[in-house]
Parts: structure tokens; C-alpha cells; sequence
């Protein structure tokens, strides 16, 4: 036996006294990762340490350590350094799976909305040790490079229908909380399919920041938008009209609540069912007559209803102008009421964010996930329907296959 491999039983068994049971194989683990890294530092040096031989071809440059995560514990390694090149042991590799798994738990949680501290007892819980603010920003940094590129993506054809809403949420700003405007948009292509289009985090609904986000869409290759589906968001008209010369569709549920609210408790059903009355009918020009009818019937009781439905006439009646079979899935916000749920619901969780940033990397790494699963459900129009509101004849499904 040579005099390394004796020293070497004598520090094995030096671990085997006073060392706890739940220490011992973490200890053990450790000695013969060292040993591991040394035989392979020899291998590509050519000579052991502190040996000198003439088929040397490299030097060991001292040590760097690292925290091994395994199941028996965090085993604290020294992987040797060179001169020339690395020496990574191969055995290490099987941390790296360790280390996806805590970065996947890690970017998850940030993803579902909750904070960088609770995301500390996450990686504890997984039987290792608990990771720093900076590595948990580090990590998110990853998920804001993913929502980025989603959300800057190239957009290509033709996107008929597109629909737009904005949800408030709390940010800290120069010391203050403020509310800004999440916009998300959301659109059909002439497939028939649904895709998030963009998210801009803006201060306000002003007409200049809803221009601004057409124009970043448009600059990404929106076109061929003939109707925008969205509520009484002030200054979209404007900026719609400038940027895409499309048809700004007021949402009629929006509309329907803000109507409600204006007869009394008694007076909603009656209210309802005349207001469907109108949006049942079977032309634009039917309906148009119907409500002007209604309108002078609310004049005596329900002033403030009327002076609404005078406003709100051209934008709720919009859809009016398309194809009938058309209007249940382009009369209102609905596509993305799911979306806003999820929304609020994972902000929620969060309740102040730290930096518009910090929303567009939360908010954008959700509608990735969303898009991704609206890529494997079924069309939200057909093909024949979508190619109709551009006017444009039913394309063939052989041809679209072909592209």
C-alpha cells in the first residue's frame, strides 16, 4: 500500500468518530469527490502534485470552491484550477439537473406572482440550501429575456380582429405607488387562430400612449386590422383611427354594466331585455332604428341611460358592419377575459410591484404561456369566416398547408 493510499484510509476513517449520521454520507461523498478531481487534474497535467516529471504538460493554479447540492446535503467541493484550460469533473454533471430543477421551481414562482423572498423557502424545501435576492433577480432576468422576445416578436399576415384591454396595477415609483396601465393585446389571423400580440406597461389611458403601442405593433408588422374590440378606453378612438384606420368596437358587456348603472335595481331586467332586443336584430340599419325607439322610450325615466346610449350608439352597433357570423365572437372583450383573470389574479399575489419591468416580465411570461396553449386548441374562427372580414375570398386549407 502506498503512502497516499494510507493516508487516505486514515482521514476515511477519521470521519467515522464524531461525526453525525446525517453528516456522514455527505462527508464521505466530499472525500471522494477530492480524490476524483485530483486523479483527474494528474490526468491532464501529466504528473501528480508536487511531482516533477518530464511528460508534465501542465500546472495546477490552486483551488475554487463550490457548494455540490446532492441528496444527502450541500457537500462543499474544491475543483482544482489550471494554468491552461479547465478541469471540470464529469461527475459534477448530474448537479445540473439539480440546479434546472431549482431554477425551474424558482422562475415558476416568480412566473405565479409570488415575491423573491417566499422563493427561498421553495429551493429549502427541495432539500437545499436557500438561494440570495440577487440569485432569484438573476433568475427572473432569464424569464424577462424570454417575455421579451415573445413580446417583440415579428408579427406576420394579416390580423383582422384585434382585441384590446388595459388592467391597472401598483407600482413603486421614486418612493410613491402609482397605478399604470398594463395594455395586452390580442388578435386572429386569417387561420382562424388566436395569438397574443404585445404588452405595454403605460401610465395611463391618454390617446399618445395608446398611440404609441399601435405604432410598436404596427412597427412589428400588424396590418390588415379591420376591427379593434375593446372598452370605452378614452383616446383609443383617436389613435385607432391614425394608426390602423380601423373600427373601434365598444365592448357590450362594458357597456351593459355601465347601463345597468344607470336604471334602478327595478328597472334592470326591463332594461336588459330591451337593450337585447335591439342587438338582436338582423341588419345594422334594423338595429339602429330599434334603438333610436328605445332611446326616446328611456328619455322620460332614465335620462342618464339615454344621453349613454346616444354616445355609445356607434361603437356598440360597430359590429354590425361585419358578417353576421361573426358577431357572438367579435361584440366584445370576452377572448380576453381569461387572460385579464389570470392576470389579476397572479399580480394579485404580488401587490406592488418594484419597476414597470418587473410587470412586463411577470405579465409577459404569462401570456407566453397562454399563447403557447391557444397553439394547440382549436381555431376561434374558421378559415372561410376570417378571410371574410378582410374581404378577401375563403382561403383553401391545402393552400395555407402548402405556405
Amino acid at each position: 500500500m502506498t503512502k497516499d493510499s494510507l493516508s487516505e484510509t486514515a482521514a476515511l476513517r477519521a470521519l467515522l468518530p464524531g461525526t453525525s449520521d446525517t453528516r456522514l454520507l455527505a462527508e464521505m461523498l466530499g472525500f471522494v469527490a477530492g480524490r476524483l478531481m485530483a486523479l483527474d487534474a494528474g490526468q491532464l497535467c501529466g504528473a501528480g502534485a508536487h511531482e516533477r516529471s518530464a511528460e508534465r504538460v501542465n500546472r495546477r493554479n490552486g483551488y475554487r470552491a463550490r457548494a455540490w447540492e446532492t441528496r444527502a446535503g450541500t457537500v462543499g467541493v474544491k475543483i482544482p484550477k489550471l494554468r491552461k484550460g479547465s478541469c471540470f469533473p464529469e461527475f459534477l454533471e448530474p448537479r445540473r439537473a439539480a440546479e434546472k430543477a431549482m431554477t425551474a421551481v424558482i422562475q415558476e414562482a416568480c412566473v405565479q406572482g409570488l415575491p423573491a423572498r417566499p422563493a427561498d423557502g421553495l429551493v429549502k424545501a427541495m432539500g437545499m440550501t436557500g438561494v440570495s435576492k440577487s440569485q432569484v433577480s438573476r433568475l427572473c432576468g432569464e424569464i424577462g429575456e424570454r417575455a421579451d422576445a415573445f413580446l417583440n416578436r415579428p408579427l406576420e399576415g394579416e390580423w383582422p380582429c384585434l382585441w384590446l384591454d388595459a388592467t391597472c396595477i401598483k407600482v413603486r415609483r421614486s418612493g410613491r405607488i402609482v397605478s399604470v396601465a398594463a395594455i395586452v393585446a390580442a388578435a386572429v389571423n386569417l387561420d382562424g387562430r388566436r395569438e397574443v400580440l404585445g404588452l405595454a406597461v403605460q401610465p395611463g389611458e391618454a390617446e399618445v400612449f395608446w398611440d404609441e403601442f399601435l405604432r410598436s405593433l404596427a412597427d412589428r408588422g400588424l396590418r390588415g386590422t379591420r376591427l379593434i374590440i375593446a372598452g370605452d378606453h378614452k383616446g383609443l378612438k383617436g389613435a385607432a383611427a391614425k394608426v390602423l384606420a380601423a373600427t373601434v368596437q365598444r365592448c357590450r358587456v362594458h357597456f351593459m354594466r355601465n347601463a345597468l348603472a344607470c336604471a334602478g335595481r327595478k328597472g334592470r331586467p326591463l332594461v336588459t331585455a330591451a337593450l337585447r332586443t335591439a342587438f338582436d336584430q338582423d341588419t345594422l340599419a334594423a338595429s339602429k332604428e330599434h334603438w333610436a325607439k328605445l332611446v326616446d322610450a328611456f328619455e322620460p325615466r332614465h335620462s342618464k341611460l339615454a344621453e349613454l346610449m346616444r354616445h355609445a350608439e356607434e361603437g356598440v352597433l360597430a359590429c354590425k358592419g361585419f358578417p353576421k357570423d361573426h358577431w357572438p365572437k367579435i361584440h366584445s372583450t370576452n377572448p380576453l377575459e381569461r387572460l385579464n383573470k389570470e392576470i389579476k389574479r397572479r399580480t394579485n399575489a404580488v401587490g406592488i410591484f418594484p419597476s414597470e419591468a418587473a410587470v412586463t416580465r411577470l405579465v409577459g411570461a404569462l401570456m407566453l404561456e397562454q399563447n403557447d396553449e391557444r397553439a394547440i386548441t382549436r381555431r376561434y374562427m374558421t378559415l372561410e369566416t376570417a378571410a371574410a372580414i378582410c374581404g378577401t375570398d375563403p382561403m383553401d386549407p391545402a393552400t395555407i398547408a402548402a405556405l
